[in-house]
């Protein structure tokens, strides 16, 4: 599976508002009114990522959610990861 780079995934991420590419990863923080919607959309990622499978990074502070995407058999970004990102923003 073909693996991006930080330049290559750059036309892909300029279209994903606040996604960037961070150690062979991309990312994005989301941040909400309080922990039940935080909550309440990690669940509908979690959903949607196992339809997909493929599981993201999810990290939770209160209203704070950080979502991190790489696929892990490739070693790094792949098209796999674009996708459940932009399935990710049409959440919100």
């Amino acid at each position: 599976m073909k693996t991006f780079t930080e330049e290559s995934a750059r036309p892909f991420l300029e279209k994903l508002k606040g996604w960037h590419f961070k150690e062979n990863a991309i990312e994005k923080d989301f941040k909400f009114t309080n922990f039940t919607q935080a909550l309440g959309f990690i669940v509908q990622v979690g959903v949607f990522s196992e339809k997909m499978n493929h599981h993201p990074e999810l990290f939770n502070v209160y209203n704070k959610v950080k979502i991190r995407l790489n696929t892990h058999d490739a070693g790094g970004v792949t098209t796999k990861d674009i996708e459940l990102a932009g399935q990710i923003e049409n959440l919100i």
